[in-house]
């Protein structure tokens, strides 16, 4: 018998698809409002685990619609129509898990540099409530809130963050850990080959836990969780050292209707093109690679990085624009920002010269080859950023179902 789960804020799976390669789960629905990440999960689902109703399973709706979530909607300018999660969730007979955490911009440190307000008047910072509200309704045994550690000192009023969702799981009948520092789980730890860090939140429904709440919950993160530790950090070199060399042209070419600077991979990896770089940035990256190869290490420092981005660029920027990857080290945080630039993760091989390709991207989020991304390079480089790595999603479920069931 297959537990049964619904993934709120789904992007494109990350979460999903790691707890359908632990065996255990049944996914009755997936909710997310971005078109592209909904049509990659549809494509997923059917191409991969064979579930043939994952137009009806994947639902593209606004979380904060939560009425015509639960009852169903028709005819909709933006989503088309549903028949609602209640009518999917009886179907099914009955809910157990329900999995998810919304959007981190809002909660991460980063964004909040950013933002001139620090993130206070983001939307995205309350959208736990329509996550709370999903809970309440269905009452399943045990919830999975995932979010950024920055999450933990956010404050967009008078009130952290932690406190509000702390006290809404409270009110509703839901325990979860008394401190959430101790929550904080590091991906590398899970063999995920990025320096990811995450706060897991695992909630328990008091009615059926009662006084062993605590004990579960301890129990959880100090034993059965740790249970699914890798035996060793997995590096850049590990996640895509295999992959075929894409290599500066020396001019432009056209490929699928888009302009290309590096060559094509031999033989052929889905996903695995090589951005459109200058011959300026080529040259940058050349000289960043070749330094670090060379053992100089002379852009190594922050000072120098920024200093070296006003040479070649004539800007001045407050942070370090560059970064190459290490091939023998974790890679640093693989984030949506990516779909923008990708100049913070620039690939370790000086013949290359060239930032991460999507399916780069995607391997070092742990994401197999055999998932295949669609639409645009902007889309791609976002949801793989957003999303949880399946294998860490894997050691999730499989730790979840031994606790629990």
């Amino acid at each position: 018998m297959k537990i049964n789960a619904i993934d709120l804020f789904a992007g494109c799976g990350g979460l999903s698809d790691g707890f359908e390669r632990s065996g255990f789960y049944n996914l009755i629905a997936a909710i997310e409002w971005e078109k592209a990440p909904c049509e990659n999960l549809k494509k997923r689902l059917e191409t991969k685990w064979d579930v043939m109703d994952a137009e009806k399973r994947v639902i593209r709706f606004d979380m904060q619609r939560t009425d015509e979530l639960f009852n169903g909607w028709e005819n909709d300018d933006e989503y088309g129509s549903s028949v609602g999660l209640d009518e999917l969730i009886k179907e099914s007979g009955k809910l157990d898990v329900i999995i998810g955490g919304p959007p981190c911009q809002a909660y991460s440190i980063a964004g909040r540099v950013r933002d001139e307000h620090g993130m206070k008047n983001d939307y995205r910072n309350y959208l736990f409530e329509s996550y709370l509200k999903v809970v309440d309704r269905y009452k399943p045994k045990a919830f999975i809130f995932e979010n950024v550690p920055g999450m933990l000192s956010a404050k967009p009023g008078d009130t952290s963050i932690v406190d509000l969702i702390r006290k809404g799981f409270k009110n509703i009948g839901y325990k979860i850990l008394d401190n959430l520092k101790d929550a904080i789980i590091d991906f590398t730890d899970y063999g995920v080959p990025q320096n990811r860090k995450r706060v897991i939140i695992l909630g328990l429904l008091e009615e059926v836990y009662g006084a062993r709440c605590d004990d579960k919950l301890h129990q959880f993160y100090k034993g059965v969780l740790p249970k699914y530790k890798a035996h060793k950090k997995c590096t850049v070199r590990d996640a895509i050292g295999d992959l075929p060399g894409l290599f500066p042209l020396g001019h432009d070419e056209t490929y699928d209707g888009k302009r290309i600077s590096h060559s094509l991979p031999k033989p052929f990896v889905e996903n695995h093109i090589a951005r459109w770089q200058s011959q300026r940035d080529i040259g940058i990256f050349k000289l960043l690679e070749e330094d670090i190869e060379s053992g100089r290490n002379k852009y190594i420092s922050t000072q120098a990085l920024k200093k070296l981005y006003t040479e070649k660029t004539g800007r001045v920027s407050n942070v370090h624009k560059y970064h190459v990857l290490r091939w023998d080290e974790p890679s640093n945080l693989i984030p949506a920002h990516l779909y923008k630039d990708g100049l913070r993760h620039i690939h370790p091989d000086s013949k290359q010269a060239r930032t991460i390709t999507v399916r780069e991207a995607a391997r070092l989020q742990t994401f197999p080859d055999d998932y295949i991304f669609y639409g645009s390079n902007v889309e791609l480089y976002k949801m793989i950023g957003n999303a949880v790595p399946p294998l860490f999603a894997e050691c999730l479920a499989k730790a979840l179902k031994d606790l629990l069931f």
